[in-house]
């Protein structure tokens, strides 16, 4: 019980609780005190009393004020003396009102401002509102503080209030609450108060709340198992949040991998103070946020982490999330933690979809979760800590109180673990183990010829649960298990967002079709009461991802025609729902094949129902054979309508490597379908726009040949179109140029590019002249492929014009937009610099790449993930400008800055960042050998030649002629320093390396 500490006896002293309206009395201790009448003038209470009989249900999240937002809604109930009357029984009193987060922030306090007209105080000196201290004050569902005084001065309008967080700032008030707690490192956690309405419940941990099943055990938020391992991860972590401003981080692995547990772990240490210098909140987003909902995270006053999680699968969502943070001020941290199961293509698509992802997420780190216990030692002891761990929950689930638990774990071997590959999988056998020998049987998998897995013990013991509650719910055995079963499957492939969906969903079963309303309707109580949801959905799914996967795999590889009833009436939302699932469940090897197989014959059964999400899902998916193998029969299907083809195209990513020859072959077939229409005038457009989409794919597959005629003929059709109208269709001819261009480049036709691009540039022109709005950024773009052109022929004069045109464009464009166009602008800047070195022109060249410097430094202070990789290539290039105006101390210390930066970003994803951080390491070589400072050059080009030696033996036609100029420049320094046999040895690597380059470009 909280409490204030000014009405209670100093710590370890007992008193006598009572509940208002209820006679009895109850004893209690005082088992922590802060001192009363300061910041801390709280206390708690331990009810140890054996009459005492705690309320249902979990108990209340701490709440913390996370924005400044004014007049946050809050209320308390309590019993102030103004209300009590003379021989008449207790009584409550609910107050109503708001809190202003910066009002008392100087001394740790907030004010409840009370709504209602404060009553008069009964004498001098007094207040009405005495016997009211220690009530609770609640924001909305979230304890955010309790009662203190009468804020004198307010004519008793203000309540002073202890804020939740001033408590849970004492390690003994934590711990307190820790060792009464039932989920183990929740006690430090503080919601936001703002932001609890986007906040998925589910993933909160709150406790105590009664378990239904073992498998509950199971989930990442009950922290079951003490966290382990991952300590240089952490560590990358704990650093990247302490770096300014907006960030976001990619962790990616398979199901069952750790990455919701770690970021549990990491949002409790973040609010613990432990990972980071100041403590954190945490908010774990809900799928149905909405873009005006999220606005208000980017209010944020206080370091925060916004976790989101199956990001592969709310892309939109992350797109709206990308563009509130652009408007993030950037003076308070606030870092996304994306988790997916896969990078695939979704990743690539997203960022080259969303405009605000080309600066917020270029540079974002990207981590594939490793295998938690690799080797047998360390699976054997993560196993007895699992057993020990299980032991002392299993006492508090539904049904299993009455084993003698820590005795049947004590008793228990430690198994071969071969299988357990995931940290995961090692839990689950050491439930499953658990529960097995508690029964005194081993489980039966179905008859399938599925090969038993450790998810199907679990299963075994999860359906004898959930025939025990249908026979509760009087279903079974007037419902067969099979059906009811049936019903679950349906329920756990779509789900539902709310009743009438469920009952609609549950009405498509087959064997519940023919059931009465009321009947239907006890079964969806029957599955809610199995897997309550957190918020208003009829039912949540079977937890963990593995077991439901598992369940499902199992189920449809004997009833593979349940899915075919469920689709039609389907919604969007389902049907995308029911491909994810399907594909992952047709993954697991042990039925994969027949799974896969069922699986392209329902798309290819229900090609209106399930060919667009299918496109969706392929580009996220860990396995999408099957649904690709469902689209190009679909496409290959003579009788597919035009109509289903177009909207197919219509839904295809920009790039894709899973679709990349349906998107090809896709596109070609609607060209083909649109020169059967080549005759009417008005049906060529259509055409041209396809001939220019099928260049790019083919582009994308390398195949320029093809490419190049399909483009040669979109240009074609759009002269003729622009001659019968000209001006009408002038945007779409420079659109096909562009394409054109890019076509010739790659087959080595320099010139015509060139021309190519040179037409471009001047239809932008022309139409940016009258329309700038709307052209005059296309035609930066333009100028700048020319420029590279032009560079690419020696032509570096009017390259050099090209591009100070296109930074003259982006500085106007910046000037209006800058949250837009202030990164090109950078980007055109930097490419300028060069420019203006290939021109001689150096000390311009120097001042550009200052101004990309500094406008790229800029950035990078709100957004680091996003802007600190291009910051270390202008600081590189600005190193290399000065180095050459013979200014070598300033040359020094821009490229260690690059090196710094490099070494961060390397330390985090070593595959993306380790070849630049070999480069400016060579480059700090050649900055430190002017000054004299040999021993330190050589050092550095020794460590770029360790990195590049790992990089050459993976991919050595790239790396291994850096590794040679590495190679000589080693040398050279080490004559220098009398290291003569050294020396000689580099150069004879150095030399093997050029012999093998040589040969390999010969072959």
């Amino acid at each position: 019980m909280l409490t204030s500490a000014h009405v209670v006896p100093p710590q370890g002293a007992d008193v006598r609780l009572f509940r208002p309206g209820e006679r009895a009395q109850w004893s209690a201790s005082v088992v922590w005190r802060g001192a009363p009448g300061d910041r801390d003038d709280a206390a708690l209470l331990h009810v140890a009393d054996p009459a005492w009989i705690p309320p249902d249900g979990s108990g209340p999240g701490w709440g913390r004020l996370v924005t400044d937002r004014p007049g946050t809604p809050c209320q308390t109930i309590g019993v102030p003396d103004v209300i009590q009357r003379p021989g008449r029984p207790v009584e409550l009193w609910q107050a109503t009102g708001t809190v202003n987060p910066s009002t008392g922030r100087v001394d740790n306090r907030h004010v409840l401002t009370l709504r209602e007209t404060p009553p008069e105080s009964s004498g001098v000196g007094t207040s009405p509102w005495g016997g009211l201290s220690g009530a609770a004050v609640f924001c909305d569902d979230l304890l955010t503080g309790v009662i203190t005084a009468d804020l004198t001065g307010l004519g008793h309008a203000g309540l002073e209030v202890v804020p939740a967080y001033v408590l849970h700032h004492d390690l003994d008030f934590r711990a307190m609450l820790a060792a009464y707690s039932s989920v183990p490192d929740s006690s430090g956690v503080l919601e936001p108060v703002e932001w609890q309405h986007l906040a998925d419940i589910a993933d909160i941990r709150r406790g105590p709340r009664p378990l239904p099943s073992p498998a509950a055990l199971l989930r990442a938020r009950q922290a079951v198992v003490p966290f382990r391992g991952r300590a240089e991860f952490l560590s990358q972590l704990g650093a990247w949040c302490a770096e300014p401003g907006f960030g976001v981080w990619l962790v990616h692995g398979p199901a069952g991998q750790g990455k919701t547990r770690l970021a549990h772990h990491v949002a409790t240490e973040l609010a613990g103070g432990r990972l980071a210098d100041s403590r954190w909140s945490t908010v774990w987003l809900r799928a149905d946020a909405r873009h005006a909902d999220l606005a208000l995270l980017a209010a944020a006053a206080v370091p925060a982490l916004v976790v989101v999680d199956y990001a592969e699968t709310r892309t939109a969502q992350l797109a709206d999330l990308l563009r509130v943070f652009a408007r993030h001020h950037g003076g308070t941290p606030v870092k996304v933690l994306l988790l997916a199961r896969s990078v695939e293509d979704w990743w690539e698509n997203f960022q080259a979809d969303t405009h605000e992802a080309e600066e917020l997420l270029d540079g974002a780190p990207v981590t594939a979760l490793e295998s938690l216990e690799p080797t047998d030692g360390d699976r054997a002891g993560a196993y007895r800590q699992a057993v020990d761990s299980f032991a002392t929950r299993l006492g508090h689930v539904r049904g299993w109180q009455h084993h003698p638990w820590p005795a049947l774990a004590a008793s228990l071997p430690t198994p071969a673990l071969d299988g357990a590959d995931t940290a995961l999988a090692l839990h689950m056998t050491a439930l499953a183990d658990l529960l097995d020998t508690a029964v005194g049987t081993t489980s039966e998998g179905a008859h399938t010829s599925i090969a038993e897995t450790v998810e199907d013990r679990l299963l075994w013991h999860e359906r004898r649960y959930w025939q025990a509650a249908a026979t509760a719910h009087q279903l079974h055995p007037a419902l067969s298990m099979n059906t009811l079963i049936d019903a679950l499957a349906a329920a756990f492939l779509l789900s539902a967002h709310d009743q009438d969906e469920a009952d609609a969903l549950l009405a498509r079963v087959p064997d519940l079709s023919d059931q009465p309303r009321d009947r239907r309707s006890a079964v969806r109580a029957w599955i809610h009461a199995l897997y309550p949801s957190a918020d208003a959905r009829p039912w949540d799914s079977l937890q963990p991802d593995r077991l439901v996967e598992r369940f499902l795999g199992r189920h449809l590889y004997r009833y593979p025609d349940l899915p075919g009833y469920l689709l039609s009436g389907a919604t969007q939302s389902q049907l995308t729902q029911l491909l994810t699932v399907y594909a992952r469940a047709a993954a697991q090897a042990t039925a994969r094949d027949r799974l896969e197989a069922s699986l392209t014959a329902l798309c290819v059964t229900h090609p209106d129902h399930l060919a667009e999400p299918a496109i969706e899902i392929a580009t996220r998916s860990e396995n999408p054979r099957a649904l690709v193998d469902a689209l190009q029969r679909i496409l290959n299907d003579p009788t597919t309508s035009a109509d289903l083809l177009e909207r197919l195209a219509g839904q295809l990513p920009r790039t894709s490597h899973n679709l990349a020859d349906f998107a090809a072959d896709l596109i070609q077939r609607l060209v083909m379908l649109q020169r059967e229409h080549a005759d009417d005038p008005a049906q060529l457009p259509a055409l041209a726009r396809y001939l220019d989409r099928s260049s790019y794919r083919l582009g994308q597959l390398r195949r320029h040949e093809e490419g190049l005629a399909a483009s040669t003929e979109a240009v074609a059709i759009w002269r003729r179109l622009d001659e019968e109208q000209p001006q009408a269709h002038l945007a779409d001819l420079a659109k096909c140029l562009n394409s054109l261009a890019a076509r010739l480049g790659a087959l080595g036709h320099q010139e015509e590019a060139l021309a190519a691009i040179q037409e471009a540039v001047e239809i932008r022109r022309e139409l940016a002249a009258t329309q700038p709005d709307l052209h005059l950024n296309d035609l930066a773009k333009s100028l700048n492929n020319l420029a590279y052109r032009l560079g690419k022929l020696g032509g570096h004069q009017e390259a050099l014009a090209a591009i100070v045109e296109a930074v003259a464009i982006r500085r106007e464009l910046a000037a209006a937009q800058p949250e837009r166009y202030l990164f090109h602008l950078a980007n055109n800047v930097h490419n300028m610099s060069v420019r203006l070195r290939d021109v001689g022109r150096f000390e311009e060249a120097l001042a550009a790449v200052q101004e990309a410097v500094t406008i790229r430094r800029e950035l990078a202070a709100t957004r680091p993930d996003a802007f600190l990789p291009v910051l270390a290539l202008s600081l590189n290039n600005l190193s290399a400008r000065l180095g050459q105006a013979g200014r070598h101390d300033q040359a020094l210390a821009a490229i260690d800055e690059a090196v710094m930066i490099r070494r961060r970003l390397a330390t985090a994803q070593p595959a993306v960042h380790e070849p630049p951080l070999a480069t400016c390491l060579s480059n700090l070589s050649s900055r430190l050998e002017p000054l004299g400072r040999y021993e330190e050059a050589a050092a550095a080009v020794e460590e770029a030649i360790s990195i590049r030696r790992r990089l050459a033996a993976a991919q050595p036609s790239i790396y291994m002629p850096a590794l040679a100029h590495g190679l000589h420049k080693y040398a050279r320094y080490l004559e220098g320093l009398g290291r003569f046999e050294e020396a000689q040895a580099a150069e004879e690597e150095a030399a093997s390396g050029d012999a093998g380059v040589r040969q390999s470009d010969g072959h």
